[in-house]
C-alpha cells in the first residue's frame, strides 16, 4: 500500500500574501496591516493554479477552513476561494506575539536583548528564547497543539473514505513553520529549517492512512484532468 494516495486527508497550510512589513523583514504579530497590491497578486496566482474543482485544493473535498483573525490572513482566504464566508477564525493561527519586538528586525532585536543583559553567550533564537513581553515557544506550542487535536478529530474517521475531509489553514510566516514542526512532533527549538513564501502552500498529511502517523508531503502529485 502506498504511504499516501488521494483518499488520505490533507492539511493545506497557507501563508498570507506579502505585506509592507513582510517585504521589509519587520516582525509582524498583532499589528493588523493589509496585503500589498503585489501580495494580492501572489494569492490570486496561487488560486489560479491550485484552488478549484479538480485542482490540488478542491473545495468539494474540504471539510473545514481555519483562518487567523488578522485581516491579511482573512483577505488571503477571500482571494484564494473567491468567497467572504465559509471559514472559522481562530487565535490558534495568529502570528507569534512578538511583544517588545513588534515591528523590529532580527539584528535590532538581538541588540535590544543584549542591552537587557540577555544572550551574552549566544545569539537570540525565537524558537528557543521566545519574545520579551510576548509569547514563549511553550505558549505557541500549546495553542497549535490544541488545533492539531481538533483537526485530527475531524479527519480520523475518514482515513480511507471519500467524504470531504481536507482542512485549509491560513496563517503567517513563523506560525506556519511552527505548525509544521508540531504536526511532525518536533519541539519548536528542533533545528528543522523550513521556508514558507508569502502566498505559498504547504501540504501536511498522514502515512499509511494512520492518524497517528502525521507526515509532511515532501513532493506533490497534481490531479490528472478535472
Amino acid at each position: 500500500m502506498p504511504d499516501k494516495d488521494a483518499s488520505t486527508p490533507r492539511v493545506f497550510l497557507i501563508r498570507h500574501g506579502e505585506t509592507e512589513w513582510s517585504m521589509s523583514g519587520q516582525y509582524t504579530g498583532k499589528t493588523d496591516i493589509p496585503l500589498t497590491a503585489h501580495g494580492e497578486e501572489q494569492v490570486a496566482s496561487t488560486a489560479k493554479f491550485m484552488y478549484g474543482s479538480g485542482r490540488l485544493i478542491d473545495p468539494a473535498k474540504v471539510a473545514k477552513v481555519f483562518v487567523s483573525p488578522r485581516k491579511r490572513a482573512v483577505r488571503t482566504y477571500e482571494l484564494l476561494s473567491g468567497s467572504k464566508g465559509g471559514f472559522e477564525t481562530t487565535e490558534s493561527l495568529a502570528e507569534w506575539d512578538y511583544g517588545q519586538y513588534e515591528g523590529m528586525k532580527t539584528k535590532a532585536i538581538r541588540e535590544l536583548r543584549k542591552s537587557h543583559g540577555l544572550d551574552q553567550d549566544r545569539e537570540w533564537d525565537i524558537w528557543r528564547d521566545g519574545c520579551e513581553d510576548g509569547e514563549t515557544a511553550a505558549q505557541v506550542t500549546s495553542r497549535i497543539d490544541a488545533l492539531i487535536a481538533q483537526i485530527k478529530q475531524v479527519q480520523a474517521p475518514h482515513m480511507t473514505d471519500s467524504e470531504p475531509k481536507d482542512i485549509i489553514l491560513v496563517a503567517h510566516g513563523h506560525l506556519t513553520r511552527a505548525f509544521a514542526k508540531r504536526w511532525l512532533g518536533y519541539e519548536l527549538s528542533f533545528p528543522l529549517s523550513l521556508m514558507m513564501e508569502p502566498g505559498g502552500v504547504g501540504v501536511l498529511s498522514y502515512q499509511h492512512h494512520n492518524v497517528e502517523e502525521p507526515a509532511l508531503s515532501l513532493g506533490i502529485g497534481f490531479p490528472v484532468g478535472s
